[in-house]
């Protein structure tokens, strides 16, 4: 895996986020969508909160507190392929679905940007940290460091969708 090419990419989608946050109003942005689900706000929420759970959990890889586990060829295929499977609906695991909140747009903004100095500090080091440790994600298993930078990448390209649709359903409603 191409560490640098990924990291251009996380900055790219990133940049994403922060361009599409300062197109929306106010007060649709806390706002639920037509067609139901989540809020623009609590998109933001997740991902950014997720995103630096990961990075965590990348940290331990680097900091070698983690196990020598094996990673699940599905795993495996996903991670290579740089996305979900298309007709796969996932579930938030509880644990973090009972951290998603409704917040304003200035909270985005700087989740975003304490993801951004954190995800640097975290990449500095990732060159250093042993493949074979590993650290278990909720729904994917053990990842080792550079498996979870592929992870944020993919998770972050995958929620970008899903402002998309929010924006189609609002539009639609109109």
């Amino acid at each position: 895996m191409n560490t640098a090419k990924v990291r251009r990419s996380i900055h790219r989608i990133v940049n994403s986020y922060k361009a599409k946050l300062a197109q929306y109003e106010d007060e649709v942005f806390t706002q639920t969508p037509p067609a139901d689900g989540w809020s623009y706000s609590e998109v933001y929420s997740h991902i950014f909160d997720a995103s630096l759970l990961s990075l965590i959990a990348l940290n331990d890889c680097i900091s070698g507190k983690g196990e020598n586990q094996p990673t699940h060829f599905a795993v495996k295929m996903i991670l290579f392929m740089g996305a979900f499977p298309p007709a796969a609906k996932y579930k938030v695991p509880q644990r973090l679905a009972s951290r998603v909140k409704k917040i304003a747009k200035t909270e985005a903004l700087d989740f975003i940007l304490e993801f951004e100095t954190a995800f640097e500090q975290s990449f500095a080091k990732i060159a250093d940290a042993n493949p074979k440790v590993k650290t278990k994600h909720p729904r994917l298993g053990y990842l080792n460091a550079k498996q979870w930078l592929r992870f944020i990448e993919i998770h972050l390209k995958h929620h970008l969708k899903q402002l998309q649709r929010i924006e189609k359903s609002f539009q639609q409603s109109i």
